[in-house]
């Protein structure tokens, strides 16, 4: 009896033990899935309710895998795991670019960088140094120029605009062709202009208008569409160029223009639009891997064309969620208002007779509108004149009465930058996203009120408060290439309306933080139908992230403008790294991975 009372224990012991290997020990949690990545020692701003800040999170094959503190995230460290210590560095969703151009963007990176002439001789110098570099007969491509932030008016001038003689002396054999920041407006010397078969006696095309002098004539500058028969030129002209060349140039600016935004903290990019040959090109080049999304609108496009061929491009989350192509836009139904193109109730305070254009004409847009409704397409209008913004809200509601499933669709009105107070709570009414871009305000400033006086502007320009506090969706962007695609700047913009001369523009109108962190991530996110995917760090949600050296949320204003992108992640993937940001990790973890950066 003494041997079996002393054999019991010792068989329950045992039992005690195998069934201890199974289950948790009280007060140690149970191993959880190794993650692939673990960021951690992080102020992080997830955009999610339930844990709106946590200082770690885990990522496994793409996707937020949990949030938390850095002990609880510990639980996912595995031996493969690649940690990054962030030593308390800004983590917030992507920034997604609401609206911009990818492919003139890296066009833009190869061309004259014309926003950085502090006038019309500098502008001049540039282009007389590129023509002792060209052939005969090559073409002068530039962008970015903004009469209104020069620092003299060229003399003598029309509508501050300069007069040809001095472009036409230093380019006689090579056309020159120079857009507005913009995109409203270009510039073209002599030589251009012959080549597009413009003369004295071409009238302004519907839509556009040709700047001339006392004389009548041409000087050079060509508002809207009246700019299309010098890209026909152009155009003419790229097509007796060698394939190959013109390939290996357009793939070099989809490479410069996907690098320029993750360098900038993109992870999604909203482009406005491409034709259909340039869409199918750009869906090849997706299956061949991009570093970020891509979110694709159809433009350029006969209204004919349109109605034939729309419903077969409808493409979603096509290579691993990097391409998606769903929209119709941006449809122009005005111009702009640094060109005084853009379509007003009332005429301009300082050019009395004009009050904008009608640039795609109002009867084509609603067959447009009618066009996305049937096929289940997003659509997206240009308007930035309170009457364009009117005309297109009265389109968007016709269209909703006659098809009623077209409210699920999402349309937009691409920038809303000047509403008439009665047009404001037609958004939230309707349910139209105000896709509007912070970083205009701030840059259009100096010559808002000139143009509007102050009443109009005060009550109806870039008034995002009132739009959100009516219940609209507020997005945002850059338009880029018009301004840098840097989302920081745009922040900064939306929180302070600083112009950047010492003058806050109606700041009754700013963001609060949270709003402008929400306009670059989940309102964008929304905008594309990824919200349910992306915006916000939340468990389950594909895993992009943007590292940034300082907390947005909580700096001093003033300190905004010196923060820099650290890293961009998609997909938990690393596809930026600024130089110099080992600084802000531990270890040696991301050495061997690609660096792009492009940061000055």
């Amino acid at each position: 009896m003494r041997l079996r009372r002393s054999w019991l224990p010792v068989f329950l012991l045992a039992s005690l033990a195998a069934s201890a290997a199974d289950a948790p020990i009280q007060g140690f949690p149970p191993a959880l899935p190794a993650a692939d990545l673990v960021l951690r020692d992080a102020s992080i701003a997830t955009l999610d309710p339930l844990q709106p800040h946590v200082q770690a999170l885990a990522v496994k094959d793409g996707r937020i895998a949990a949030l938390g503190s850095d002990a609880e995230i510990a639980r996912y460290i595995g031996p493969h795991t690649r940690v990054m210590d962030l030593h308390g560095a800004f983590v917030a969703p992507g920034f997604m670019e609401g609206h911009g151009h990818l492919l003139d963007t890296g066009e833009s990176l190869m061309e004259l960088n014309l926003g950085e002439a502090p006038n019309w001789d500098a502008i001049v110098a540039m282009v007389k140094a590129a023509v002792a570099r060209a052939r005969p007969g090559e073409w002068i491509v530039g962008q970015g120029w903004q009469q209104s932030k020069w620092n003299k008016v060229p003399q003598p001038n029309v509508d501050g605009l300069p007069l040809p003689a001095s472009l036409d002396a230093v380019s006689p054999r090579n056309p020159v062709l120079l857009s507005h920041t913009s995109g409203h407006a270009i510039y073209a010397n002599a030589l251009a202009l012959k080549l597009a078969g413009i003369t004295h006696d071409t009238p302004d095309p519907a839509g556009g208008s040709i700047v001339r002098d006392a004389q009548g004539d041409a000087i050079g500058a060509l508002r809207d569409t009246a700019g299309d028969p010098v890209f026909a030129a152009y155009n003419r002209y790229l097509a007796t160029l060698p394939p190959q060349e013109l390939a290996a140039h357009k793939e070099q600016a989809l490479k410069l223009a996907m690098q320029n935004e993750v360098s900038k903290g993109i992870t999604g990019f909203v482009d406005m639009g491409e034709d259909f040959r340039t869409a199918d090109w750009m869906k090849q080049q997706a299956a061949k891997g991009f570093p970020l999304r891509l979110y694709v609108n159809i433009a350029g496009e006969p209204v004919a064309a349109l109605d034939a061929n729309l419903a077969k491009y409808r493409t979603l989350g096509y290579a691993d969620d990097h391409f998606t192509l769903r929209g119709v836009g941006e449809i122009l139904s005005d111009g702009a208002l640094g060109t005084h193109s853009a379509w007003f109730l009332k005429p301009y305070t300082d050019a009395p007779g004009i009050s904008g254009k009608n640039v795609v004409a109002m009867h084509d847009i609603r067959q447009i509108a009618r066009i996305a409704a049937r096929d289940g397409f997003q659509l997206s209008v240009h308007a930035i004149g309170d009457r364009a913004n009117r005309e297109v809200l009265d389109v968007f509601q016709q269209t909703y009465a006659q098809d009623p499933a077209a409210h699920a669709l999402r349309w937009r009105i691409e920038h809303a930058q000047h509403l008439d107070p009665a047009d404001i709570p037609r958004f939230a009414q309707l349910g139209v996203i105000a896709s509007m871009q912070s970083i205009h305000a701030c840059s259009d400033a100096p010559y808002v009120i000139p143009r509007l006086g102050e009443q109009r502007a005060e009550q109806g320009a870039y008034v995002w408060h009132s739009l959100i506090q009516s219940g609209a969706m507020v997005l945002d962007g850059s338009d880029t290439p018009v301004e840098d695609t840097n989302p920081i700047a745009g922040f900064y913009c939306a929180v302070t309306r600083d112009d950047g001369r010492g003058q806050r523009f109606f700041p009754a109108q700013v963001k609060t933080r949270m709003e402008a962190l929400r306009s670059y991530t989940w309102n964008n996110a929304y905008a594309v139908f990824e919200d349910r995917q992306l915006g916000s760090l939340s468990p389950g949600k594909l895993a992009d992230m943007v590292v940034i050296s300082g907390n947005l949320l909580t700096l001093p204003a003033d300190q905004i403008l010196r923060t820099r992108v650290l890293y961009t992640l998609v997909g938990g993937k690393l596809v930026y790294e600024r130089k110099g940001a080992e600084a802000w990790r531990s270890g040696q973890l991301f050495k061997a991975m690609p660096e792009f950066d492009h940061v000055n």
